[in-house]
């Protein structure tokens, strides 16, 4: 494998990802310092993107991996996969707004917005407008144009943060000169729903950024064509449905749970401490941009079971690195990141975390029925990785409150990742250096270990200051010094197969 090539490409696009995150993530001392946690507003947005994650995976229904597939396989005009994905997914995109416009009122009850009905259509307009951006975003991505996809990322990051900032620290200092701007500050849950209106202006004028790609919708539309892409990616759908289901199916079933107002404070308490751990979906995220293109090049060695034995090694090492320096640093990131209303919830960090390198191996595994065309299997995993999360914050949320949705999330993942992996090593048998595997996360759960040991605090809530952690840090330091050793002994001084 072309260690250089795959480090290059997810260093390109890791930095959109985790600049543009990390920009966002500024957001998050704003909200949790301005919007007080008894008032549930956060709540409120950790609820409404929930929704909108999951109705993009269900309006996108899998053809980003179907545009990599089919464009880069031998007999097919990738013009014409092109313009046709995009007539699917505009077609559904439209039938989809129109649906949700003609029954707003009851969607809107539905879902606990009956007040601001104006918020689900917002989200409608959004979700449709992302699905169909996601397959330009792709296309980039497959003609490796990494210059132009980290312009339109930042061109929607950087107005959007801008306008956030005008709406929590400019408008209420306006009220006394700008009575009718503090009015709608109020009317709209004391600016959490103009965060809804912020997004829907910004993400409509990234669209004008793709005018050149937009002309691919010309190249026509094949019916024969669109059978195969169908039947290739219903199933990618149902795979996407349920791990993106499994990532906000917490968030959307909390408050359902405990309904109240009460549940959605608890509710915001989580999805702000997430916020933290969302640093291992960043590196999930890059590694997944580089990765995918190489792997769907159509070239014979590079989506050999090698290669593919070689990029998770690389994969688990340094999503196992991103894990402990998160928890060395938690002290200091906690502090900066979460108002102090919100740091209650600091102890679902590290389950989380774990979840998410579970869900980023499971990605991983997922190449054997992709490149075998038997995506059906993906769907079945999925599918049984949701029901098991499902279960655990159904029957959790009553008595552990949020930490249920932590440890639902790590029991659907971890499901999911050992059923990939039995399957794959009996369908699509690749041999993995399960020795170099296993022996780091053994050796990440002993730093780990020795380091709450040494400072049991270190997850505590208000009671700990940064100034007394500070210790605790240099020690994990030196901790993290011994896992990168291993690392560049064992791994990457060492050459790839």
């Amino acid at each position: 494998m072309n260690l250089k090539s795959l480090a290059k490409d997810t260093a390109l696009y890791g930095l959109v990802s985790i600049v543009g995150r990390f920009l966002n993530y500024l957001l998050v001392p704003v909200y949790t310092r301005v919007i007080v946690a008894e008032s549930g507003g956060y709540g409120i947005v950790t609820n409404f993107y929930a929704y909108t994650a999951l109705l993009l995976a269900l309006l996108t229904f899998g053809m980003e991996t179907t545009l990599f597939r089919f464009a880069n396989k031998d007999g097919e005009d990738s013009k014409m996969v092109l313009s046709t994905i995009l007539r699917l997914v505009g077609s559904v995109g439209v039938l989809f707004l129109a649906l949700v416009f003609i029954f707003l009122g009851p969607i809107s009850q539905k879902m606990g917005y009956a007040e601001h009905p104006e918020y689900v259509g917002c989200m409608a307009l959004i979700t449709a407008l992302d699905a169909f951006q996601a397959i330009l975003f792709c296309h980039l991505r497959q003609q490796k144009r990494p210059l132009k996809f980290a312009a339109l990322k930042f061109a929607f990051i950087i107005p959007s943060i801008l306008f956030t900032l005008f709406i929590f620290l400019v408008i209420p200092k306006m009220g006394a000169s700008h009575p009718e701007l503090l009015k709608l500050y109020v009317k709209y849950n004391y600016g959490v729903g103009l965060i809804f209106f912020t997004n829907l202006f910004c993400t409509a004028m990234v669209t004008f950024g793709f005018l050149k790609e937009l002309k691919g919708i010309t190249y026509g539309f094949d019916g024969a064509l669109a059978k195969r892409l169908l039947a290739y990616s219903w199933p990618l759908l149902i795979l996407s449905l349920m791990g993106v289901f499994n990532q906000v199916a917490d968030k959307i079933i909390y408050p359902l749970v405990d309904s109240g107002p009460e549940g959605m404070v608890q509710l915001g308490i989580y999805g702000a401490c997430v916020k933290v751990a969302m640093i291992m979906a960043l590196l999930t995220q890059a590694f997944r941009y580089a990765y995918e293109p190489i792997i769907f090049n159509g070239s014979r060695d590079q989506n050999s079971p090698e290669t593919l034995a070689d990029g998770m090694k690389y994969f688990v090492v340094f999503a196992l690195l991103a894990f402990l320096a998160v928890m060395v640093y938690l002290p200091i990131l906690k502090t900066i990141f979460i108002g102090a209303d919100y740091r209650s919830g600091i102890a679902v960090v590290p389950i989380v975390m774990m979840a998410e390198v579970f869900m980023g191996i499971y990605f991983n595994l997922s190449f054997w029925y992709k490149l075998s065309d038997q995506t059906l299997w993906g769907a079945v995993i999925s599918a049984v990785g949701a029901l098991v999360m499902v279960s655990v914050n159904v029957f959790g949320i009553p008595r552990w409150g949020y930490m249920a949705c932590a440890w639902g999330g790590f029991a659907g993942y971890g499901v999911s990742m050992l059923m990939s992996y039995c399957l794959e090593q009996r369908k699509y048998p690749i041999k993995y250096d399960m020795k170099t595997i296993l022996g780091f996360f053994g050796l990440t759960l002993a730093l780990y270990f020795v380091y709450e040991l040494l400072g049991r605090t270190s997850l505590a809530g208000d009671g700990d200051s940064v100034l007394t952690a500070w210790p605790l840090m240099a020690v994990g330091t030196v901790l993290l010094g011994i896992y990168c050793a291993a690392a560049w002994k064992l791994v990457i001084k060492k050459p790839a197969r």
